[in-house]
């Protein structure tokens, strides 16, 4: 009678899975691999080896609190010749005496998550189980059965495996990009996203159906959006927009996602205080990239917040120009989502791609607050019956402005605009370059193109299609140079007169400070001028002067001035209306990198700043964090007053642990300084 065939141990292959798989930062301790392609097992036997005429071998893998082969979260297979490209199979590579070497694979559809991978051996009428470990099951990129499969290796690199990149911020004529570290490979992230999974209300009404369901990057995508932001569970940010945040951390404080998600697990999964959009965008994109599904940060400039789906964004104004009651309409000076990339089986053929998802918590979807995923094709055609939130994403890129002046008799004048345009200058960073990319053309068809008239009218944007009455006026707001907080500037109304009459105007320039979401703050410069003469074919520009010390003590942390200009023609009831956003630069934060750039050899960042102020500054501190360069954040904080135009200095120590590419970000704060952001690239070489 043969002996029975026992286990000695299993060794789960780290190093050649970790490489095979894209998964090496994670595959320190664990194995976690990708759906969809082989991995490697070998086993070893006490006494004898395996053989295949008496000995059989089958597998079993399980995952989530209740386990069954019908949702696919439960297989049992058998050792064969061959692997089975649509169901979990094992193969063997190589035997050696008592060390039997071994590929398994996943299905591309089986569900995401932590498995227990067994085994029972079965010779003759002995039998016995073994336990051979725990692995965790990623989306795969790379396998062209995957619904996240990519074709092109340079975006996968950029939207799976960088672990850092750009948000863009600011206004329309100043982009601004601001560095981020994803971080989604630093240690614990991963255990972070799967403990996110498995907290949401989903998971906690029926846990067998929602791991059965982890097997789509749609349904996934949908969890996630909902779980960045804390609104109806235990989910990670709570979103402020007033500016008091003094019971918190101030959303422009944060340089990554790595100290948010840690700081949610640390204190029992509660709220995060606080995120607005690019920080809710940002955490979405560090935990999709983490599970495997493709993901950038979007920006689209001139974003509108349509409530109640019209399409239409009006402003009522009394005659200074000033918007009157309700404000729960408005234009966000920019907005930022995900897109994250993959096929919708759920939808017609041609909306596989881009698919904009939103965690910041605006409307309701379905009873939570989330967003998306939509298809961004859907977008551009107007196609607004498409799952999910179509017509709220359409509206952000798409809305119509209109400008409505109260008369002192309570009627109202519609106001000419030209400055009011919706979507404009979307944004994301460029693939393996530190630079931005334009995608507008994605969700929109060039102004006035019969595409667009087409996609305006299946969306049902009717008030888009209307030609806009030409007066023959125009005004716009022009800037001068050097804006740089801490400095006076200049900006200029700039009206031309393109009409063969003369014309008597009132203008009144006004400046107010301005949050990105739109809410405004108190005056900082204002002119009149109570008889403008405009002649036949001329034009003018006023100027109108902005000091600093009428704005340092009420420009909020996004450093934006709003000017708007008010033209009145009281002869003719006319009224036309020009607006601006303007961002104040902050000082440029420098650093330099001293020593050999090695893996595991010390390095030292030297980072250094001058204050641009006439007043000194207090409080100071920087703090830096980089994926691969720091365990953990860094601060240092500056004990004395930093003088006006003083330079002050810091030395950072940095140890990197892998090779290749890395960003040092890093912030610096201060008592009338705040949110100032740098970063430097770093190439670590082998030791």
């Amino acid at each position: 009678m043969t002996e029975e065939l026992v286990l000695e141990r299993c060794d789960l292959e780290l190093e050649t899975n970790g490489r095979d798989h894209h998964t090496a930062n994670l595959c320190q301790e664990r194995l976690v691999v990708r759906r969809g392609q082989p991995f490697q097992l070998t086993l070893h036997f006490e006494g004898r080896g395996y053989e295949a005429s008496v000995d059989n071998l089958t597998f079993s893998v399980v995952t989530g609190p209740a386990p069954s082969t019908e949702s696919w979260t439960k297989a049992r297979f058998q050792l064969s010749d061959t692997m089975e490209e649509c169901a979990w199979a094992a193969a063997v590579v190589n035997q050696q005496d008592n060390v039997l070497s071994l590929q398994l694979s996943a299905p591309a559809h089986a569900p995401i998550g932590l498995y227990r991978l067994s085994l029972e051996t079965s010779t003759g009428y002995q039998g016995s189980s073994f336990v051979l470990g725990h692995f965790i099951l990623l989306f795969n990129t790379w396998c062209p059965a995957d619904d996240v499969y990519l074709d092109l290796e340079e975006e996968r690199q950029e939207y799976v495996l960088t672990q850092q990149g750009f948000i863009y911020q600011g206004s329309a004529k100043f982009i601004k990009s601001t560095p981020w570290n994803f971080g989604q490979f630093e240690d614990g992230i991963l255990d972070i996203c799967l403990k996110l999974l498995d907290l949401n209300p989903k998971f906690l009404k029926n846990a067998s159906r929602d791991c059965s369901r982890r097997s789509s990057p749609v349904y996934v995508g949908r969890v996630v959006s909902a779980m960045v932001n804390c609104n109806d569970d235990q989910g990670v940010l709570l979103g402020r927009w007033d500016n008091n945040y003094g019971d918190g951390i101030s959303p422009t404080f944060w340089i990554g996602s790595v100290d948010i998600l840690r700081r949610w697990k640390n204190c029992g999964c509660q709220k995060v205080k606080y995120g607005q959009c690019w920080v809710f965008a940002a955490v979405a994109c560090t935990v999709l990239r983490c599970l495997g599904i493709p993901t950038r940060v979007v920006t689209n400039f001139n974003s509108a917040h349509d409530q109640n789906s019209n399409l239409l964004i009006e402003y009522v104004r009394d005659k200074f120009g000033e918007i009157q009651g309700d404000k729960s309409e408005m234009i966000w000076n920019f907005h930022c989502w995900v897109e994250s990339w993959m096929t919708r089986p759920d939808l017609q053929p041609g909306y596989e791609g881009w698919q904009a998802l939103d965690p910041t918590p605006q409307e309701k979807s379905e009873g939570t607050y989330c967003c998306g995923p939509v298809p961004v094709r859907a977008i551009k055609e107007g196609d607004l019956s498409t799952k999910y939130d179509a017509p709220f994403v359409f509206a952000e890129v798409n809305a119509d402005v209109v400008n409505w002046i109260q008369q002192e008799d309570g009627s109202m004048q519609k106001s000419a605009s030209h400055s009011q345009v919706v979507g404009l200058r979307i944004s994301t960073k460029c693939v393996g370059r530190d630079e931005r990319a334009d995608i507008t053309h994605t969700y929109k068809y060039p102004e006035g193109s019969p595409e667009e008239r087409e996609a305006f009218t299946r969306a049902n944007h009717l008030n888009k299609l209307v030609e806009k009455e030409e007066t023959g006026m125009a005004m716009r707001i022009r800037v001068g140079q050097g804006m740089n907080k801490g400095s006076d500037f200049d900006v200029f109304a700039y009206i031309t007169n393109d009409t063969s009459e003369d014309h008597t105007c009132h203008l009144l320039l006004c400046a107010r400070t301005v949050s990105y979401n739109g809410t405004l703050g108190p005056e900082c410069g204002t002119t009149q001028v109570l008889d403008l003469a405009l002649e036949p074919f001329s034009e003018k520009s006023i100027p109108l002067h902005i000091l600093y010390e009428n704005y340092c003590d009420c420009l909020t942390q996004s450093n934006l001035i709003k000017v708007r200009g008010l033209l009145t023609e009281p002869a003719a009831n006319r009224y036309l209306l020009a607006e601006r956003d303007i961002y104040l630069e902050n000082p440029e934060i420098k650093i330099r990198i001293l020593g050999e750039r090695k893996q595991n050899r010390k390095l030292v960042a030297e980072v250094s700043l001058q204050n641009p102020l006439t007043v000194p500054l207090l409080d100071c501190a920087f703090t830096v964090e980089g994926a691969g360069l720091t365990e953990e954040q860094k601060t240092v904080e500056i004990p004395d007053p930093v003088e006006a135009g003083e330079e002050v200095k810091v030395r950072v120590d940095l140890m990197p642990l892998h090779v290749g590419r890395h960003k040092l970000v890093v912030n610096f704060e201060s008592d009338k300084l705040k949110a100032v952001k740098g970063y430097q690239n770093i190439i670590i070489g082998p030791s």
